[in-house]
């Protein structure tokens, strides 16, 4: 695909974006966040609270190469949890390996925000997206074949002389 193409499928999808959510939502910023995690977030012992950390820190990742941010005390207000709260749960997400934070200390000013790498978590989901990325081929495998055998002709019935005839 060329990258005019992809621009236009972009394009395309923004607006298709843009009629279910609104223009205004959409110019306002949206995040990209894999419907699998959420999908299987129980198998991934994530709870809603996880997620939600989750999704505040993606929604800060902007760039591949560029790793979000946030302060835990951003992402506390935006819940209406206490900033330990948010604290101790991205503690249990890093002790599960979704989460691997950077301290970034400067002395003697003290610390900024940590920096937040989601590796773990994106190897932990991939098994699941392997899952569904078959799932996905094997259903279009079988409308295929349905759809082949539309098209085809009928088998003709005949009848089969049995001993009692």
């Amino acid at each position: 695909m060329s990258a005019k193409e992809k621009g236009k499928a972009a394009d395309a999808d923004l607006r298709t974006n843009e009629k279910k959510w609104s223009k205004p939502l959409i110019e306002a910023g949206y995040t990209v966040f894999p419907t699998v995690i959420i999908e299987n977030q129980r198998q991934l012992g994530l709870d809603a609270v996880d997620v939600n950390i989750l999704m505040h820190l993606a929604s800060k990742w902007w760039k591949a190469e560029g790793k979000p941010y946030p302060s835990k005390g951003t992402i506390a207000q935006a819940m209406n949890l206490d900033p330990r709260t948010v604290q101790r749960r991205i503690a249990a997400l890093e002790k599960a390996g979704y989460v691997h934070r950077e301290e970034r200390r400067e002395t003697p000013t003290g610390s900024k925000t940590n920096i937040y790498h989601l590796d773990g978590l994106i190897a932990a989901a991939k098994p699941f997206a392997e899952e569904k990325i078959a799932d996905i081929a094997e259903r279009v495998a079988i409308n295929k074949a349905k759809a082949a055998r539309k098209g085809a002709p009928k088998p003709k019935l005949t009848l089969v002389a049995t001993e009692e005839d």
